[in-house]
């Protein structure tokens, strides 16, 4: 199901994740970024949205893969390879999870400003809950090394 542009799967995807019965409570604006490492895939459209769900981390992972699966993404792929969608749980109320699929907090968000940025919006006093760096010194830590530009 996929809309064409990607601003408009995203914005089709969080409707996807409401349906699927987890409530979205926050959503950071939408935000392009060149892709990291740097390929000539076309640039990506990122965001964080807080979410509230009944479902186990394991349970919420599956939901959305059902989705990034309904927009075309093809499983397994490459690592780095261009997808459709990519929808990644970056924290669960600080709780530190090591599985063979799913890792909690996401294991590379302390280097990517496409999710910093997005995640400082919606909570700018968050704390990784591994390092206990707070969110501003992430952001501080990767200076102007990544560019974002904010789209809505």
């Amino acid at each position: 199901e996929t809309h064409g542009e990607p601003l408009k799967n995203c914005e089709a995807a969080l409707a996807h994740l409401a349906k699927s019965g987890i409530r979205v409570e926050a959503c950071s604006p939408w935000y392009q970024s060149t892709p990291l490492p740097t390929s000539d895939q076309p640039d990506f459209i990122n965001g964080v949205a807080a979410v509230r769900t009944e479902m186990a981390p394991l349970d919420l992972l599956a939901a959305c893969h059902a989705i990034e699966n309904a927009f075309g993404r093809a499983r397994p792929a490459p690592a780095n390879a261009a997808r459709t969608m990519d929808i990644d749980i970056i924290d669960w109320d600080g709780m530190w999870l090591r599985d063979t699929d799913l890792e909690i907090p996401h294991p590379r968000l302390a280097e990517r400003l496409f999710v910093l940025t997005p995640l400082q919006d919606i909570t700018p006093g968050w704390r990784h809950p591994v390092t206990g760096l707070f969110i501003t010194e992430l952001v501080a830590a990767i200076g102007s090394s990544q560019t974002l530009r904010k789209i809505s």
